[in-house]
């Protein structure tokens, strides 16, 4: 199928690359299907679109790229809710701020977008008992 996106214009996915938040995002409750489409070989940079409404995308990255020691605990509900077997199954983004220029650009480390990519189904997570991880935590520095 061909969707519009908002930063990549037009472009054609499978059915089983959608992913399914059952709660959307926070601010985006009603919003529930996503696709992530990389932007580049070995980039850790992609965009989590929404198939149905073109204005909805973000710009995402591997927070591991920019922070090493990144970590945080995933509840037994969380992983009961994402359907989790496996670490393996999860992988883990973080919405980028972007900023002029761009590698003032900042990841949002407090609230991880978490992706089972067997079941494609995912939730965004906002942590509260981790480590105090910033809100903006600059790329600049990390390989990019």
């Amino acid at each position: 199928m061909n969707i519009e996106t908002k930063f990549l214009g037009e472009v054609t996915i499978e059915q089983k690359e959608v992913i399914q938040f059952p709660n959307g995002l926070p601010g985006f409750e009603d919003i529930k299907e996503f696709v992530v489409l990389p932007l580049e070989e070995a980039s850790p940079f992609a965009i989590l679109q929404s198939i149905k409404q073109q204005e909805i995308g973000f710009v995402v990255a591997f927070p591991f790229v920019f922070k090493q020691d990144y970590a945080f605990d995933v509840t037994e509900e969380d992983k009961e809710e994402l359907k989790i077997e496996a670490p393996e199954d999860l992988i883990t983004y973080t919405i980028v701020t972007l900023k002029e220029p761009f590698n003032s650009s900042t990841l949002n480390l407090q609230a991880p977008v978490l992706i089972n990519h067997k079941q494609k189904i995912a939730k965004q997570l906002v942590l509260h008992d981790a480590v105090a991880y910033p809100l903006r935590f600059p790329i600049e520095g990390g390989n990019v």
